[in-house]
């Protein structure tokens, strides 16, 4: 059973990261090809994609035990990228409207989506994923004099 759930949150890490790194790549290569000079977009892009390689790195080097806020963080930067996508596409974001047309929108889209879903689960398997138990502290021996040697005071007679 735990060699399943480790196994499976290793997936969920490596799908994670994979997805979070497809983002980041998405924006900055949008960014490099003309979105750097739209206002407040560009810079936005490029935030989000290096943000994105960081958090990426991120999944992969954090410990198990600090996992699942590294991949809730995570979750919630993807799905509020996904937002911003969607809310773009609808009403506009920062007066630019998208088209569903455009480069690489779809696979953004789909990118985000399912990165959003991956991390969340991640965040919610290494929240349940068992924490090796603390080693019991050996325990202390302390002196306890003989009734015979104690004084009325609590303390021990001189012989």
């Amino acid at each position: 059973m735990a060699t399943e759930r480790t196994a499976a949150t290793l997936v969920l890490r490596l799908a994670g990261a994979g997805l979070t790194a497809a983002m980041a790549a998405i924006h900055l290569r949008l960014w490099a090809e003309g979105y750097r000079d739209l206002v407040p977009i560009g810079p936005l892009f490029l935030f989000n994609g290096v943000a994105g390689i960081m958090l990426a790195a991120a999944l992969l080097v954090t410990p198990v035990r600090g996992l699942a806020p590294v991949a809730a963080v995570t979750a919630l930067f993807t799905a509020g990228t996904l937002g911003a996508l969607v809310l773009s596409l609808t009403r506009g974001l920062f007066a630019f409207v998208e088209s569903i047309d455009a480069e690489l929108v779809r696979p953004a889209l789909c990118v985000e989506a399912a990165g959003a879903v991956v991390l969340a689960l991640l965040a919610a398997a290494a929240r349940s994923h068992p924490r090796p138990r603390p080693r019991p502290r050996p325990r202390e021996h302390h002196y306890v004099p003989h009734p015979r040697h104690r004084t009325h005071a609590g303390g021990t007679r001189e012989r």
